[in-house]
C-alpha cells in the first residue's frame, strides 16, 4: 500500500499536469469526460513512476506560461488520459 504523503504528492503532480495541459479535473469529472476512478487509478499510475522528478522540472518550465502546453510529455504515464480529456483548441 503506499503511503499517504506519496500519495498526496503524486495527486498534486497528476493535478498540476492536467493544469498545465488547461484542463480543470474536477469540471473534467463534472462534465463526464472523466470518471472518479479514472483520476484514482492515474494517481496511482503516477506513483509507479520511477523518475517523478522529471514530471516535476516539465512542471516548472511550464509555471506562468501564457497558453496550456500543447501535448503532454511521453514519458508521463497518463499522457493518454491527460490528451484526451484536453479541451479542443
Amino acid at each position: 500500500m503506499q503511503d499517504r504523503e506519496q500519495l498526496r504528492h503524486h495527486a498534486g503532480l497528476l493535478d498540476q499536469m492536467a493544469q498545465a495541459r488547461g484542463i480543470d479535473l474536477e469540471e473534467a469529472v463534472l462534465e463526464g469526460q472523466l470518471r472518479f476512478d479514472d483520476i484514482a487509478d492515474a494517481v496511482l499510475r503516477c506513483t509507479d513512476c520511477p523518475n517523478p522528478g522529471h514530471c516535476q522540472r516539465w512542471l516548472e518550465l511550464q509555471a506562468g506560461a501564457a497558453r496550456p502546453a500543447s501535448d503532454t510529455p511521453e514519458y508521463c504515464r497518463n499522457r493518454e488520459m491527460l490528451n484526451a480529456a484536453c479541451p479542443a483548441d
